[in-house]
């Protein structure tokens, strides 16, 4: 490895491949032991090298890793976005560019902070940090956290315990072990290795219980077109297929899930209709939907409602940029026409809606790409006895991205041990157990119903009760006590 790394180019190739192989993790491929692997080389390609080749490598395993992971941001602008093929290409090239900058971040700091004999801890710390600053950052982009993939690993009772954070530092961890292992041969790193892994088997997945009867729910999938949805034509085949679906398949539920904007209109236009549809349902039952609403300002909100005996409503907190609103609006105008955003003045929720409430269940939301929020879905779940989430993942298309949502909002169930359900447009729809496995799933690309049950889940896991913090603070002393050591030999040599 030492020779391979001395011809030129070979450290930046590695860090470039070791970034692509990421994607391998996430699901469609499941290849969760690769992640570690991944980081191995990365931290090998980190050592010995100046600050500056350190960024440059970073930034390669971030090109690596959101340019294979998150090649969907193609399809949505491209196929959805009404941008011509070499438009869509340089917009997405651009995309890659400006996230990968985010790579740079835990080779900064690992060099900053590494120090010989615990440059295995720094690394990992600084990787955990990374993550978390990516989920904040500019409203933030938490896709690809590698702890996202144990969902089903040995890793996957430290979700409930310390979140995808506590899972990404064991993985950052693992690598820089096996980096260790192989370069120096340093057998004794076996031990921890070993116990990284087998010490979580022994540890409870399930932190919350069952607290009531099942409640049965209907999600209803229309596969509809987007690029007409919007249209007259495309409004009453909204209406016509929701209606018929749920005719014929959802009068046994206590619940029925519309998914995100549904019918491709305000509330205002779409309550009769809905009034409709639940007065077909059995007294007891309660519609729920997505849809989009106006206040009195002017202002639209990407929402959810709740109709029947406990009526409510949900409004999204956490918006996509250049999806629902335009970052630097004034500054960046042009570029409304090029995203082809129909509504840029959406607004945004208040942090602390109640949950939505029927049959006993408390419907902790979260609407499309907030499910990817940990800390997000954590404030929900923390009053919630249920989670719900809606999308629209159409924009995905054939692409991996639906897939790699759903196995996120999987990891969310996992973490705050609640029955998660989850309706959306054309595929992914389903519904996931406390433990993060699916129990239910309608097939993609097609009209649908799934039918299915949930139970209300009290107790909290340490995860919902802390929240990301805890795993935090671990990464950051481990990357100061890197620095401290790191700090303390400079003044030896000094003197």
């Amino acid at each position: 490895m030492a020779s391979l790394l001395q011809r030129r180019g070979a450290g930046s190739i590695l860090a470039l491949l070791a970034g692509a192989l990421t994607t391998l993790t996430f699901a469609p491929f499941n290849l969760w032991g690769l992640g570690p692997m991944a980081l191995a080389v990365f931290y090998v390609v980190l050592q010995k090298v100046s600050l500056r080749q350190a960024l440059w490598r970073g930034w390669l395993f971030g090109v690596g890793m959101f340019g294979s992971g998150a090649s969907w941001v193609y399809v949505s602008i491209h196929d959805y976005g009404n941008t011509g093929g070499p438009l869509a290409i340089v917009l997405t090239v651009l995309f890659i560019i400006a996230t990968a900058l985010f790579v740079v971040l835990p080779a900064l700091l690992y060099r900053l902070c590494a120090a010989s004999r615990l440059n295995i801890v720094a690394f990992a710390g600084a990787w955990a940090l990374s993550e978390a600053f990516r989920s904040w950052a500019f409203t933030g982009f938490p896709w690809l956290f590698l702890g996202s993939a144990h969902v089903s690993s040995p890793l996957a009772s430290l979700a409930p315990l310390g979140g995808v954070y506590l899972v990404s530092l064991v993985v950052a961890l693992s690598g820089a072990l096996l980096a260790g292992l192989v370069l120096s041969r340093t057998w004794w790193l076996i031990a921890p290795l070993a116990a990284l892994w087998l010490v979580p088997l022994a540890l409870p997945t399930q932190w919350a219980e069952p607290a009531g009867d099942d409640v049965t729910v209907s999600l209803v999938q229309g596969d509809l077109a987007q690029l007409s949805k919007w249209t007259p034509d495309g409004q009453r085949d909204a209406v016509n297929t929701y209606f018929s679906l749920t005719r014929q398949h959802g009068l046994d539920s206590d619940i029925v899930i519309w998914p995100e904007t549904a019918l491709p209109m305000l509330e205002q236009q779409a309550m009769p209709f809905l009034q409709r549809v639940q007065s077909t349902l059995p007294a007891d039952s309660t519609l729920m939907t997505g849809i989009m609403q106006r206040d009195q300002n002017g202002m639209f909100y990407n929402s959810m409602i709740s109709l029947g005996e406990q009526p409510g409503q949900y409004r999204k907190a956490h918006l996509v940029p250049f999806g629902e609103y335009l970052p630097l609006e004034p500054l960046l105008g042009g570029l409304l026409r090029i995203f082809n955003i129909p509504m840029g003045n959406i607004g945004a929720g208040s942090d602390d809606q109640p949950p939505l409430q029927a049959h006993g269940l408390r419907l902790g939301v979260a609407i499309c790409y907030e499910i990817v929020y940990p800390d997000l879905v954590r404030a929900r779940a923390e009053n919630a006895n249920a989670l719900v989430t809606i999308s629209n993942d159409t924009w995905f298309g054939h692409s991996i991205g639906p897939l790699q949502h759903m196995q996120m909002a999987q990891l969310r169930a996992l973490e705050n041990n609640r029955y998660l359900i989850r309706a959306t447009n054309n595929g992914m729809t389903a519904i996931v157990a406390p433990d993060g496995h699916i129990v239910g799933q309608a097939p993609r690309f097609e009209p649908a119903v799934l039918y299915g049950a949930v139970r209300p889940m009290e107790g909290l896991t340490p995860f919902t009760r802390t929240g990301s913090w805890p795993a935090l603070l671990l990464a950051l002393l481990m990357l100061f006590c890197g620095g401290i050591l790191r700090s303390h030999r400079r003044n030896q040599n000094a003197h």
